[in-house]
């Protein structure tokens, strides 16, 4: 690919709703091959470089990523109903250094510098618009790619965990009857403080759901999302509780604090917003090492639960010593939406080591 121009990306300044309707298109560029045998959660893969679902708006994104070098694109986490996006500022560069979690507050950055504040709330397109959607991006994805679909249940007054559990599993089923390869649970949203958004916090709660979506999901691989678990005692409770339903886990999702502006004074009505980027790579390699360790004492060997790991990975040099600290698959979202050729510079220097 010959070009000056840069490459589209996410346009911070403008709506969830424009960029959903302003996808940029594939780009023809020769992917350099990543040596090794790779898969994901069973599923071969050309390499451990994929996508989460948070950039992945819609299949227009989703095929946009996948030509730019990611082998696991995750579609944005889709609901049984449709749901509005938080007003802008959606994604609000901060100064911070590495987040281990407890921070009281981050400030506003007028450019970006690695790491931002997510405010998005788990928007979603009607059921009727984003299973033809998934349908059709399945189709027009290449063979070797995987589709991984986010779900997550729309909580609703006066439900019962019973009634949130077979929200989640509906909309798994639909994701998977549109060719879903696999099903990702959002057990975690940091900018959402109902159950729906912090299930990974409630073991219990988040096993019952999970066993029902696994009654939905059968054969296809399913993972669970899961947020920053700084504990290890919660840690070993929640994996527990999980492991039994879940052919994978994918954490980290961001490190949660407070944001104020120039002037001191709260964004976002003073709610904590999950920071991305480069300032969660610690925590998300600390609490990696963490749940690796817990996988492999709690069987005395290796499991067949994968590892998939996201948070401030930029470079070869990252992906590395996320694999080495036993992930089985890495997950870029902050650098890809700053970088669209992140992927490409990553194989390019995997390829040539």
């Amino acid at each position: 690919m010959q070009t000056t121009e840069p490459l589209p990306r996410y346009d911070l300044r403008q709506t969830y709703q424009w960029n959903y309707d302003n996808p940029p298109q594939p780009v023809e560029l020769e992917q350099p091959t990543v040596p090794g045998q790779w898969s994901f959660c069973g599923l071969p893969v050309s390499s451990p470089l994929g996508m989460p679902a948070g950039p992945l708006l819609n299949g227009k994104w989703v095929l946009y990523y996948a030509s730019l070098g990611f082998d696991v694109l995750t579609y944005k986490t889709v609901r049984s109903r449709s749901r509005e996006c938080y007003p802008l500022p959606n994604l609000q560069p901060v100064v911070t250094t590495s987040l281990e979690g407890g921070e009281q507050q981050v400030s506003i950055s007028n450019q970006m510098q690695g790491s931002w504040a997510v405010s998005f709330g788990m928007p979603s397109a009607s059921p009727d618009i984003w299973r033809k959607d998934i349908e059709q991006t399945r189709k027009l994805l290449a063979d070797e790619k995987i589709l991984s679909v986010s779900v997550v249940g729309s909580l609703e007054p006066g439900w019962s965990l019973d009634d949130l559990a077979d929200d989640y599993a509906k909309c798994a089923r639909w994701a998977i009857e549109s060719g879903a390869d696999c099903i990702e649970t959002n057990f975690s949203c940091p900018n959402v403080c109902t159950r729906d958004g912090q299930l990974y916090q409630e073991p219990e709660a988040a096993a019952f759901v999970a066993s029902r979506v696994k009654e939905v999901s059968r054969s296809v691989p399913y993972l669970v999302k899961i947020g920053h678990v700084p504990d290890q005692k919660q840690a070993q409770e929640l994996l527990q509780a999980i492991q039994p339903f879940a052919s994978g886990i994918a954490m980290t999702n961001s490190v949660a604090t407070t944001v104020i502006d120039n002037q001191g004074k709260p964004l976002f009505a003073g709610e904590q917003r999950g920071i991305c980027g480069m300032a969660t790579k610690e925590a998300a390699l600390k609490q990696l090492k963490m749940f690796a360790t817990l996988l492999a004492s709690s069987s005395g060997k290796a499991t067949d639960t994968a590892l998939i790991c996201c948070g401030g990975i930029s470079s070869a040099s990252d992906v590395k010593s996320f694999l080495a600290a036993g992930a089985n698959a890495t997950h870029i979202a902050t650098a890809a939406m700053c970088d669209p050729l992140v992927a490409y510079k990553i194989r390019k220097a995997l390829a040539e080591k």
